[in-house]
C-alpha cells in the first residue's frame, strides 16, 4: 500500500492513539515511512470512536458557534461541552491571541 498524501510505502505498526492530547490506547496502523501519517482499518476506527465518545471527547475539535454582538464588543458563545473539557468557569479570565487574520488561540489562564 502506499500513502496518499505523499506517496511513501507503508507499514504495520501499534500506535498510542491521541485525542486532544488525551490517550486513548494503541492501536494497529498503517504508517507512512515517508511522512508518519497513520491509516487505521473501519475496525479499528470504530474502536477510537468508542473510547473517544466513553471519555466525553467525540466531536470537541470540530465545534462550530456563531459571533454575537453585546454593547460594542464582540461575544463568543463556547459549547457547554467544549467549556467542560477545558475547565472554564464564568468570569474565569482567557488570554486571546490573534495566530492569523483566520486563527485566534484562546488560553485559559
Amino acid at each position: 500500500m502506499k500513502c496518499v498524501l505523499c506517496n511513501g510505502l507503508l507499514e504495520e505498526k501499534i500506535i498510542e492513539h491521541q485525542e486532544l492530547g488525551i490517550a486513548l490506547g494503541k492501536f494497529k496502523a498503517h504508517i507512512c515511512k515517508e511522512c508518519g501519517e497513520a491509516y487505521f482499518d473501519s475496525e479499528t476506527v470504530d474502536k477510537i470512536q468508542k473510547r473517544s465518545k466513553e471519555r466525553g471527547l467525540f466531536g470537541l475539535a470540530s465545534k462550530r458557534t456563531r459571533v454575537a454582538q453585546i454593547g460594542n464588543s464582540l461575544a463568543i458563545r463556547i459549547p457547554k461541552d467544549l467549556a467542560s473539557f477545558v475547565d472554564l468557569k464564568k468570569e474565569q479570565e482567557v488570554r486571546i491571541i490573534p495566530k492569523s487574520k483566520n486563527e485566534i488561540l484562546l488560553e485559559v489562564v
